[in-house]
């Protein structure tokens, strides 16, 4: 079983991701500020990170670089975003994040995508 820490601000989003992420047996924690992501992230070593890039207090290209500098691990982050622009793929693998998924996430696909991260 995989511990996967989710940092999203909006609740339905959130409750969306946890539910998926449970039925497939997988352990959750919950963020929903950057700093308490950050946080989690250190003291807790999850498998994974799913990130929001738009989130109160500071967006989730700064809070990965925290993450990159605390965790000295080999820790998946992968950024979970509605920035679904052309070039905003791109920027978000640039910046250091190891996975790009879409909101609203497809449901189907979802699974497969945390599992290859994971991978």
């Amino acid at each position: 079983m995989s511990v996967i820490l989710i940092v999203e601000d909006n609740e339905k989003n959130m409750k969306l991701v946890r539910d998926i992420l449970q039925h497939k047996g997988h352990a959750t924690l919950e963020a929903v500020t950057g700093g308490e992501g950050v946080r989690l992230a250190v003291e807790q070593r999850p498998d994974l990170v799913l990130m929001d890039i738009q989130l109160p207090e500071r967006d989730g290209f700064s809070l990965l670089q925290d993450i990159r500098r605390e965790v000295p691990t080999s820790l998946p982050v992968v950024a979970l975003t509605a920035h679904a622009m052309a070039g905003d793929r791109e920027r978000a693998i640039g910046a250091g994040f190891d996975g790009y998924i879409t909101k609203p996430i497809d449901i189907r696909a979802f699974p497969g995508q945390v599992a290859e991260a994971l991978s």
